[in-house]
C-alpha cells in the first residue's frame, strides 16, 4: 500500500484527493494546508471549471491534519508527497520532499524556469526517488486512445496532428489573473500538449510560433514543431482568446496511414459540449466511435495518481509522468515564446 500525503489543498488538491478514492494499492494519508477552515473538512470554498464543488462537511477521518508542509514531509509513514501548490512554489517543496526521501509527484506545470526543473530532476537522482509530474492528459480517455493508437502501430504510420486548447481569459482562479504565478497561458496551458505532442512523437529539433503578446507574456500562438522527417507535420494552437461564451475548447485531428481520429469538447454557454466525440475514420470508409467509458473528469486524475502509484510499484514505465519528460515539455513551451517574440523559427537544443 502506497501512502500518500496531499501538499496543498486548492482545486487540484481537492481533485488528487478525490481521485486517489478509486485506485487501488494506494490511500491518501494526510494532507497540509494553511487554511484552518479546509483543516477542519470545510472545502465549500473550493471550485474550478470543471468537476465537483467542495464539500462543506469533508470526511478526513483517518488522515494526518498538517498545518505545516515539514510536518508531513517528517511523517515516516508517507511514501508519496503529492504536491499541488501553486506552480511558483513546486521547486522547493518537491526537492524538499525528494532530500527527505519521499517519491514526489507534483502538478504540472513542473516549474516556471527550465533551469529550476533540471534542479528538480537532478535532486530526483540524486535522492533515488522517482520525480513525476502530474501531466494528465494522457489519462483522458480519448488521448489515451490516440496514444495507444500511435504507439502501437495498428493504423500506420502517424502523419500530421493539429491539436487545440483555446480558453476564455480565466476569471475562477486568483493565480490564472497572476501571470507571475503560472506563467501565462504559454506555459500553464499549452504545456498539456506541448507534453503530449512530445510524448507521442519525440522532441522536436526546432519550433516556428506565430502568437499575441499582452506585456511579457504570450497570451495566443500557433506552432509548427519541425522534426527530422520532413514529411511529419505536427501542429498546435493555444492561447486564451476565446469569449466568454466558449470558456474552454480542446481537441485534436490526428492523421495515420490508414485511420484519421477526431475529438472536440467545449464548454458553451457554461454548459458542456462534446462537438465531435472520439471518432475513428478508417481507409474502408468506416465511421467508428470506440466506447470509452463515463467520461467523469476525476477518473483521469484517478488513472494519473494509480499510473504514479504503479510506477513506484515497479510495475509499469514512468513515461507519462517522467519528470525528463515534463522538464523538456517546458523547455519547449519557452522555446515557442522565443520564437513568437523573434518570429523566427528556434532550436530546441540550442
Amino acid at each position: 500500500m502506497i501512502r500518500i500525503g496531499i501538499v496543498g489543498l486548492g482545486f487540484m488538491g481537492m481533485v488528487h484527493f478525490y481521485g486517489a478514492k478509486r485506485i487501488r494499492n494506494g490511500k491518501v494519508v494526510a494532507i497540509a494546508t494553511r487554511n484552518p477552515r479546509k483543516l477542519a473538512g470545510d472545502w465549500s470554498m473550493i471550485q474550478g471549471n470543471f468537476g465537483p464543488r467542495g464539500s462543506s462537511s469533508e470526511d478526513l477521518r483517518g488522515v494526518e491534519i498538517c498545518s505545516d508542509i515539514n510536518q508531513l514531509l517528517k511523517n515516516p509513514d508517507i511514501d508519496l508527497v503529492d504536491i499541488c501548490l501553486p506552480t511558483d512554489q513546486h521547486v522547493q517543496v518537491t526537492i524538499d520532499a525528494l532530500r527527505a526521501g519521499k517519491q514526489v509527484l507534483v502538478e504540472k506545470p513542473i516549474a516556471l524556469d527550465v533551469a529550476d526543473a533540471g534542479r528538480m530532476v537532478d535532486a530526483a537522482h540524486k535522492s533515488g526517488k522517482h520525480l513525476l509530474v502530474a501531466q494528465v492528459l494522457p489519462f483522458f480517455p480519448e488521448y489515451s486512445f490516440a496514444l495507444a493508437a500511435v504507439r502501437s502501430g495498428q493504423y500506420g504510420k502517424l502523419i500530421g496532428a493539429h491539436f487545440k486548447r483555446v480558453i476564455a481569459q480565466p476569471n475562477w482562479s486568483q493565480d490564472g489573473e497572476r501571470l507571475e504565478k503560472t506563467g501565462g497561458p504559454a506555459i500553464d496551458l499549452h504545456i498539456h500538449d506541448t507534453h503530449f505532442i512530445a510524448l507521442i512523437c519525440g522532441v522536436p529539433n526546432a519550433v516556428y510560433a506565430r502568437g499575441s503578446v499582452v506585456g511579457d507574456y504570450v497570451r495566443y500562438l500557433a506552432t509548427h514543431y519541425l522534426y527530422d522527417d520532413p514529411e511529419l507535420c505536427i501542429t498546435c494552437s493555444s492561447g486564451a482568446v476565446s469569449q466568454p461564451g466558449r470558456a474552454f475548447t480542446h481537441g485534436f485531428e490526428i492523421y495515420l496511414e490508414r485511420a484519421t481520429l477526431l475529438y472536440e469538447f467545449a464548454t458553451l454557454d457554461n454548459k458542456p459540449h462534446l462537438l465531435t466525440p472520439l471518432t475513428v475514420l478508417t481507409e474502408t470508409g468506416d465511421v467508428e466511435r470506440p466506447e470509452l467509458g463515463s467520461g467523469d473528469p476525476i477518473d483521469a486524475f484517478a488513472n494519473e495518481i494509480q499510473h504514479a502509484v504503479n510506477v513506484i510499484g515497479a510495475t509499469v514505465d514512468p513515461a507519462e509522468l517522467s519528470g525528463e519528460l515534463a522538464r523538456d515539455a517546458l523547455v519547449l513551451c519557452r522555446k515557442e515564446e522565443e520564437s513568437v517574440k523573434t518570429g523566427k523559427p528556434v532550436c530546441v537544443g540550442a
